[in-house]
């Protein structure tokens, strides 16, 4: 599993990555998880097939489906 977060204008950075049945790897992509939320990120796990882009929003690593093979950190939307 890869944790990525979205930077305008800079690409997609690499947080974490993992495999969450090993004990030391999940500690590790959970820290990093609440750590991207306590900064006001959104957390979103792809779901559509290809050439769709789908997702679902999830606020805790528990939400995250087993079979993601990653999750989007994203900027909440500005404005309004």
């Amino acid at each position: 599993m890869q944790l990525v977060r979205m930077r305008s204008g800079h690409g997609d950075e690499l947080l974490a990555e993992g495999d969450p049945a090993l004990a030391e790897d999940e500690a590790r992509l959970i820290e990093a998880f609440r750590r991207q939320l306590d900064l006001g990120m959104w957390a979103a796990v792809p779901t559509g097939s290809a050439g769709r882009r789908e997702a679902i929003r999830v606020c805790d690593f528990d939400e995250v489906p087993a079979d993601a093979d990653r999750i989007i950190f994203i900027p909440p939307a500005v404005g309004g």
